[in-house]
């Protein structure tokens, strides 16, 4: 046997249950898996609320989808394939685990894209993708204008004076349509505390800064919305 049967051999028992005939459908899928996914990403970037970099998260998009669809693609045709890959995905762990259930919902979008074209159901796939995206679409439209949108404040002390919680508390009150306490972090010398806190209008939130600088003249004061991107 020389050189060119044994190459021979082994291109056709790898490419065994694969035909050539495939391999245009394989191609047009794995063009539209990616371009799906990439699409998702700006949809995500533009019309996401995460608190984490949105842009770095989204870059994940494609290689996660077109993974998943080439997994499809091989297991598909083969029960003992599928199980193994059952028994692979058993001991996967994450090493941080996703907190934000929009980073869970949208994941979970990019893997049914990955199995959509991994199954062959590329055409199915992309008008459920068109549908998704107008209905994320409508989702941010029906939303309140951005003058009404909750804020995250962060207040804390660069000095000795401990501001007191409960007066800050009172003024935020006063100021501002809705406040909600988060998290509070408090020692002898220091004390942090974050609120959602919703504006209903620059003046409110002119008035309260000015209440609170009024007060302790030394505070810092840090708002953060995260609603979208400008």
């Amino acid at each position: 046997m020389d050189i060119a049967q044994l190459l021979r051999g082994f291109v056709i028992d790898n490419l065994a249950g694969f035909s050539y005939r495939n391999l245009p459908n394989f191609i047009f899928s794995f063009l539209v898996c990616a371009s799906l996914a990439y699409i998702l990403g700006k949809l995500y970037e533009k019309f996401g609320h995460s608190l984490s970099n949105r842009k770095v998260f989204a870059r994940n998009f494609v290689i996660l989808s077109l993974t998943t669809m080439f997994i499809i693609s091989v297991v598909k045709s083969s029960l003992a394939l599928s199980l193994g890959l059952v028994g692979a995905l058993s001991i996967v762990r994450f090493r941080s685990a996703i907190k934000e259930p929009e980073e869970l919902t949208y994941i979970f979008l990019t893997i049914a894209i990955g199995l959509g074209c991994g199954a062959g159901l590329t055409i199915l796939t992309v008008i459920a993708f068109i549908g998704f995206a107008i209905v994320i679409w409508f989702k941010n439209r029906s939303q309140k204008p951005l003058d009404y949108q909750n804020l995250y404040l962060t207040i804390s002390n660069n000095d000795d004076q401990v501001p007191d919680l409960n007066q800050i508390v009172q003024i935020l009150r006063s100021s501002l349509t809705g406040v909600k306490l988060k998290r509070t972090d408090e020692t002898n010398t220091s004390l942090e505390a974050s609120f959602v806190v919703e504006v209903g209008d620059f003046d409110q939130l002119e008035k309260m800064r000015n209440s609170l600088k009024g007060t302790y003249p030394n505070l810092n004061v840090t708002f953060m919305d995260t609603s979208r991107d400008f």
